[in-house]
């Protein structure tokens, strides 16, 4: 049954759920009923900002909303959205979709008994950029990626792997779509108890080969991703939104074939507006989310035994509590 205007909250209005509150009271299909957060004056402030209520606990909206999107902690998702869950609540939730895979495993099961939408954040998926250079993707052989970005304390509840790596691992896997044949993974931690800067090696079933190197302790953000294939060279940058091809052409009479080059030309999108517009259109219409539980399921495992992997090689690391 489609509902006409969806009644919504956002619980945890931090930096990211600041966002979130922003754009669902935006749009035409969305009642923004409140925001809720454990501290009651950030509450006041975004409600007022927004012009919506403030709640202080999640128990207070449960009976109020139809969807959510939650941006609370990684440690604090699971509790949260089993919460929703359970009242037949629609749950919009940032990556990573929890810290532990049981947890995750548990809220995809926990969906599907409710029949509810579970959706999670993992924004790039919704970069015009992305979008765009998928059409010229057919068989990737070799994949290098770097998300670099400068030290902050938000987020380092869990290491750079789950935090930053985990948005490049999505894609790939989306891109990529065969398993993983083997990974070789090193990492320090710098700043923070838990691991600051990682590079994997993922050799796929299909021959495909990425390098992926992510750090949040860099000087100079870079967010890009670079794709080989027989046919052409495409690349990436999530910062300025552009997509550059590389093509070779071979010419009658000459050894060596000539390489063009081609910009493409990207519609301006909003990534956080959109991927919130794809979870109210599955709200609605009770399909699939383009991001599902199941594919930050895919991420999280990818991920934890890169984690794994890094804390064998360097005995004694602070280790994050992953697995149960």
């Amino acid at each position: 049954m489609k509902k006409t205007r969806i009644q919504a909250a956002v619980i945890g209005v931090g930096y990211l759920g600041n966002f979130h509150t922003e754009k669902y009271t935006k749009l035409p299909n969305v009642e923004l009923v409140g925001v809720v957060d454990a501290n009651p004056l950030r509450a006041k402030e975004i409600a007022a900002k927004y012009h919506t209520n403030a709640f202080h606990s999640v128990d207070d909206i449960l009976d109020r909303v139809d969807a959510v999107s939650i941006a609370v902690p990684t440690d604090q998702h699971y509790e949260v959205a089993r919460k929703c869950l359970e009242q037949g609540i629609d749950v919009l939730i940032e990556k990573p979709i929890t810290h532990k895979l049981w947890q995750a495993e548990a809220l995809i099961d926990l969906a599907k008994e409710r029949k509810c939408i579970l959706q999670v954040g993992h924004l790039e998926r919704f970069n015009p950029a992305i979008e765009k250079m998928k059409s010229s993707l057919t068989h990737p052989l070799f994949i290098e990626c770097h998300r670099l970005h400068s030290f902050v304390q938000r987020g380092t509840e869990v290491d750079v792997v789950l935090d930053l790596m985990i948005h490049d691992l999505d894609i790939i896997l989306d891109l990529v779509q065969s398993p993983v044949a083997s990974l070789d993974a090193a990492g320090v931690n710098v700043m923070s108890d838990l691991i600051d800067i990682a590079n994997v090696r993922l050799k796929f079933e299909s021959g495909c080969v990425a390098n992926v190197t992510a750090s949040r302790i860099s000087m100079k953000p870079m967010r890009k991703i670079r794709f080989f294939q027989e046919d052409c060279y495409v690349s990436c940058d999530f910062q300025t939104a552009q997509v550059e091809i590389y093509r070779q052409v071979k010419k009658q009479n000459e050894k060596l074939p000539e390489i063009t080059a081609e910009t493409l030309s990207l519609e301006k999108k909003d990534a956080l507006e959109e991927e919130i517009k794809s979870f109210l259109q599955a709200v609605q219409t009770r399909s699939r989310p383009r991001v599902s539980g199941e594919d930050a399921l895919r991420a999280l495992r990818l991920a934890q035994s890169i984690v794994d992997q890094i804390h064998v090689t360097v005995p004694g690391r602070t280790q994050p509590e992953v697995r149960a």
